[in-house]
């Protein structure tokens, strides 16, 4: 069953398409890698489908209900919520506080909120760091601080905006071994991802993005493949 529909969705700056009718659903329990160059929309199209933006065309549809003009907030607790690709901890809070900011989208008690934040944080192997200041973590931990603090929003769907981005190969192996086990936890999940080996590795299917529209969907293998892909993205080195 489809837990998130795209349906011809576009977003238009001015005259300018930054999506052009793009569709395809997200089947509960998988992950769905979203590829493409550089300014292909892949950001935009998160955008849309979690509230930043309106689409100019189309329709999201997530878990049976229309989402176009809702705010991010109430996106949220209906259960979608995102990362961003640069982080930005509250860097004078803890750890742990960051994450009960997640928490409290759906508690308005602080001692449950604490108490999910911390679960969120074994989840991703930093309880250890719970008492430490945001602010002074190196970046790979910051991803991780990012993604429990969505976690602890408790959503159905996660959607990954480069969440591996300007790591190094050990810190990337950390998220990719995360993505898998927030998987086997059953939570469907949505990947920005430039590296494809790592894209390969996580994904169930890939959407291709180029110019902001949909090039191909399939598989990992089928894109990796696909020439249309190789032209214009993966390049000869790929092939």
């Amino acid at each position: 069953m489809a837990i998130l529909e795209i349906k011809s969705v576009s977003k238009f700056f001015g005259g300018l398409a930054a999506n052009s009718n793009v569709s395809f659903a997200v089947e509960e329990g998988m992950i769905m890698g979203l590829i493409g160059p550089n300014g292909a929309g892949k950001t935009t199209l998160f955008n849309c489908i979690t509230g930043y933006y309106p689409p100019s065309k189309g329709e999201v549809i997530f878990d049976g209900r229309r989402m176009n003009g809702l705010q991010p907030d109430k996106v949220c607790k209906l259960g979608m919520v995102r990362t961003w690709q640069k982080v930005r901890p509250l860097a004078k809070l803890s750890v742990v506080d960051n994450v009960m900011v997640g928490a409290l989208a759906r508690t308005s008690s602080l001692r449950t909120a604490r108490e999910v934040a911390m679960e969120q944080l074994k989840v991703v192997r930093m309880e250890h760091r719970a008492d430490f200041l945001a602010g002074g973590l190196p970046i790979g931990e910051r991803k991780k601080l990012e993604v429990a603090r969505a976690l602890a929003t408790q959503p159905k769907l996660l959607l990954l905006d480069e969440v591996m981005g300007g790591l190094n190969p050990a810190e990337s192996e950390e998220i990719i071994q995360l993505i898998l086990d927030i998987k086997q936890h059953g939570l469907t999940q949505m990947v920005i991802e430039h590296d494809m080996k790592a894209i390969m590795r996580i994904s169930d299917r890939i959407v291709v993005l180029t110019s902001g529209e949909k090039l191909t969907e399939g598989t990992p293998q089928e894109v990796v493949s696909n020439q249309d892909v190789i032209d214009a993205y993966l390049g000869e080195s790929h092939a």
